[in-house]
């Protein structure tokens, strides 16, 4: 359902059942595969398809367009994201983010996404009520995580910087980010990774999405806790009343390595030979 909301009834959400057509289906699922959100798109065809096969079972519609669409979309990725993992490319890009010439509600968005590593959206629709910058700390709630569980994320020294010198901009506002049109809504959904395309990168090269994985694999590299990592990635627990409880564990290791991770950023970003501080599991 939230798949739905998100990406298919802005588009077609008061259409009629049965006069949507396969190639104003397909229109919505290319604006998520732009994104570089394949296996998104491909996830929405198919709850496209299911919705459409009810209503030809139920009488609102006479036949499927979804089933006109396959092979119309690339093949799914198997849920890899691109993302540098490179030290020497991540400071090349860091250097380039930092140089970023379009909006600075953009600017500020790429510069914090490393340092945070949260999915894309639940960045993107960051609301400043949920920020507590003097305990240092960004609190999502449940019914904006995936997990749908309250999410913690330290705020680095670097992390803070950056919201301090945004909130003159919006901080008036609801949204840390803005759309360009209006302050009432967050801005769209592919200006990260148009963004990443702006300074050069491809899908192939970095998603906004692939700051998560660049931050897992390094950390892991590191030697820091798995358990901890994960939790800070906010990887759904199964165990629904078990992660209800468990949104806020290992959180003084977590708040000492998102430091930790800043910290290492900054040196990559000014070219150095970086050691990073390590922890042992």
């Amino acid at each position: 359902m939230r798949r739905l909301e998100m990406d298919v009834f802005p588009w077609m959400g008061s259409r009629p059942v049965s006069q949507v057509t396969a190639p104003e289906l397909l229109s919505c699922l290319r604006r998520i595969e732009a994104r570089g959100a394949l296996d998104t798109a491909h996830r929405a065809h198919q709850n496209c398809g299911q919705v459409f096969r009810y209503a030809v079972a139920t009488g609102r519609a006479e036949r499927d367009p979804a089933a006109d669409l396959r092979g119309a979309l690339p093949p799914p990725t198997g849920g890899h994201f691109a993302s540098i993992t490179e030290p020497s490319k991540i400071g090349a890009l860091l250097r380039a983010i930092d140089g970023y010439e379009g909006t600075f509600v953009a600017r500020c968005a790429l510069r914090l996404a490393p340092l945070v590593f949260v999915r894309p959206g639940e960045l993107r629709m960051a609301e400043w009520a949920e920020f507590r910058l003097d305990d240092a700390e960004w609190r999502i709630p449940a019914e904006r995580m995936k997990a749908r569980v309250l999410h913690i994320v330290p705020l680095s020294t670097q992390a803070i910087s950056i919201l301090r010198d945004l909130y003159p901009f919006s901080g008036s506002g609801r949204f840390l980010f803005p759309s360009v049109r209006t302050p009432a809504r967050p801005m769209s959904n592919n200006t990260l990774n148009a963004g990443l395309r702006r300074l050069g990168y491809t899908t192939d090269d970095q998603t906004a999405h692939g700051f998560r994985s660049m931050a897992s694999t390094l950390l892991n590299e590191q030697g820091w806790n798995r358990d901890a990592i994960e939790r800070q990635l906010a990887h759904g627990e199964r165990d629904e009343v078990r992660a209800a409880y468990n949104y806020a564990q290992h959180l003084p290791e977590r708040r000492k390595m998102m430091q930790a991770w800043a910290d290492y950023l900054d040196g990559l970003r000014a070219g150095a030979e970086v050691v990073p501080f390590k922890r042992r599991a």
